[in-house]
């Protein structure tokens, strides 16, 4: 079968702090709060696009071990198709260990595991026909950058989520192949702003600024135009871009206009983070259609 939006990327385990504060350089805080959650920007971004609405597979590597079977099985429970989730014998499944504190904001450090050794060769035959192809930065480039040319020569839209952003930017190869890009308002930065991303040949630049909405600029023309946020009351911002990511990707692919696109990525990244952990998090289509009414 062909499907509406196919992820290339990542699959981690969370591990998941809760402090009040943040700990500083050489600081011990105390936790208030441990658990784990299903996670990585690939998964999320798969459950995200499938709650929305789409028919969704997630090409990842995970390890032969207990959490590589739990992330597996959390996809097929999705109804994602993971025909393309390979198991990596001798190296664990990728985990994040993310703080989160009083303010609701996180910080996160990934360990990539199994997900170093993604590779990416070539579109199986269904994913080929699908339209849209969402990659985040959590595996190797070479990988992204092999997705995009395929989906490309199969005439698929690509998205790409720019996180973690390289210090170095990103190359010019892969950024002529991105249809659209969704950074942060940090990640746009260590890119080199959205003047830089239009001219090395990126179609539609998204800035996600948190509760300061979104921005939007087309490579077509015309003035940059934004979206507030919503107003909703957070508690844990782990996830909510991935929300962002994924939803957009399923209005893309069901031809939905640019503007009403964002808007309903933006309910989904509101709603996000007004839940704990990642996948957990994630809404439904019902509940994003419910706050765009509201």
């Amino acid at each position: 079968m062909a499907f509406d939006v196919v992820v290339v990327g990542s699959a981690n385990l969370d591990l998941v702090a809760t402090t009040a504060r943040m700990p500083g350089p050489g600081e011990t805080v105390l936790g208030s709060g441990f658990s784990q959650h299903p996670g990585g920007k690939g998964l999320n971004q798969a459950v995200a696009a499938a709650r929305s609405g789409a028919t969704t597979a997630l090409i990842a590597a995970i390890g032969d071990d207990d959490a590589g079977t739990l992330l597996r099985s959390v996809a097929e429970h999705e109804g994602i198709d993971t025909s393309q989730m390979t198991s990596v014998a001798d190296i664990p499944t990728g985990r994040a260990v993310i703080i989160v504190d009083d303010r609701a904001e996180n910080s996160i450090v990934v360990i990539p595991g199994a997900n170093g050794r993604s590779r990416f060769e070539s579109l199986p035959a269904d994913v080929a026909s699908s339209t849209v192809v969402l990659a985040q930065l959590e595996v190797p480039l070479a990988t992204v950058t092999n997705a995009f040319t395929a989906a490309r020569a199969a005439g698929c839209r690509t998205v790409l989520n720019p996180a973690p952003a390289p210090d170095g930017g990103l190359p010019a190869e892969l950024l002529a192949l991105c249809d659209v890009i969704v950074p942060n308002e940090h990640e746009v930065d260590v890119l080199g702003g959205v003047d830089r991303l239009l001219a090395s040949g990126v179609g539609t630049v998204i800035v996600t600024r948190g509760a300061a909405g979104v921005s939007v600029s087309e490579q077509s023309g015309g003035t940059p135009w934004a979206i507030d946020a919503f107003d909703v009351s957070p508690i844990d911002t782990t996830g909510a871009g991935d929300s962002f990511c994924g939803a957009l990707a399923t209005q893309l692919a069901t031809r939905a206009d640019l503007r009403h696109a964002v808007g309903y990525a933006a309910a989904a990244g509101a709603l996000a983070t007004t839940v704990a952990g990642a996948v957990p998090s994630i809404p439904h289509a019902a509940a994003v259609d419910a706050l765009m009414a509201a």
